[in-house]
């Protein structure tokens, strides 16, 4: 890697400080255990990959682009020294989410937790979505979620070892106006992991949720920039959280911390559910109460 300083991104850590960013956790919690994070090359999934790698995780990271993949590798394995195998694949894909969890197994044995981060969305209301993006969302954040779950589930029932599942979807309580496709697609993840939290208690199979509000990081890049600003304005807060709470709370989840806890939600928004207005479009005309 080259000696030239890290420039600070205009949303989020750089990448050297993602791995000095502090944490509540000891060093070694996941020390001898592998795990895959999806959608890890950028934004939220790079920053749960690096908190798990020093936290003493082998790593697992898999996404669309093979630059940023292999990029957040490298950068994982000088920065952190674990061991990081990178597979560039589409979690919409079935063959492909096999051929991951495959090559994942034979490498390291298996997979002990399984980050579900990769999705997608764009912000527009329902009444301007084609087909192809309704349907680029749903098959994303909901079928691929699915894949990734009962491909990992199946190999830990088969190997009679116990498995845990952190899924990071969206604080949806209330609604996403501007995100309908998200609210939806999330929501069957957030309902799949209740259902199947129950189903798999046999096989000693933890699932959760984390539910990532208005957090700073590359991903504000896909919202038009004068819709940004209302992001830090919109929980009680006022302000944007960081990628490392999403790191931390996916990390709790699967960290002995969360051993009696399965099924759950944990919204991470400062409290946005509670109170304030989320407009990734804009605030609508009809919304602007003149006072």
């Amino acid at each position: 890697m080259s000696a030239i300083p890290e420039r600070k991104p205009k949303f989020g850590p750089a990448d050297a400080a993602l791995a000095e960013m502090p944490t509540v956790f000891k060093d070694d919690l996941f020390a001898d255990q592998v795990v895959l994070v999806s959608g890890a090359g950028s934004g939220i999934g790079k920053a749960i990959a690096f908190l798990f790698a020093r936290l003493g995780a082998k790593l697992v990271i898999c996404g669309r682009k093979p630059e940023k993949l292999e990029d957040a590798a490298a950068k994982l394995q000088v920065l952190s020294g674990r061991e990081v195998y990178w597979h560039p694949m589409s979690i919409r894909d079935p063959e492909q989410v096999d051929g991951l969890l495959s090559a994942a197994w034979e490498r390291f044995g298996g997979v002990d937790v399984l980050v579900n981060n990769a999705g997608g969305q764009f912000a527009a209301f329902a009444m301007d979505f084609t087909l192809k993006g309704w349907n680029a969302v749903i098959d994303t954040n909901l079928n691929g979620t699915f894949y990734m779950m009962q491909g990992a589930a199946k190999r830990w029932m088969a190997q009679g070892k116990p498995g845990n599942i952190v899924n990071i979807t969206a604080p949806i309580g209330r609604g996403l106006p501007g995100m309908a496709h998200t609210a939806a697609s999330r929501a069957g993840v957030i309902y799949l992991s209740k259902t199947v939290a129950v189903e798999w208690a046999p096989y000693n199979i933890r699932i959760n949720c984390v539910g990532p509000g208005a957090i700073e990081s590359t991903g504000f890049h896909n919202y038009r920039e004068e819709n940004v600003p209302g992001f830090y304005k919109c929980n009680p807060m006022l302000r944007a959280g960081d990628v490392q709470d999403i790191a931390e709370a996916a990390v709790y989840l699967a960290a002995p911390s969360a051993k009696f806890i399965t099924g759950e939600l944990l919204n991470v928004e400062g409290g946005m559910l509670l109170w304030g207005d989320f407009w990734p479009c804009g605030k609508p005309d009809y919304f602007k109460v003149e006072t």
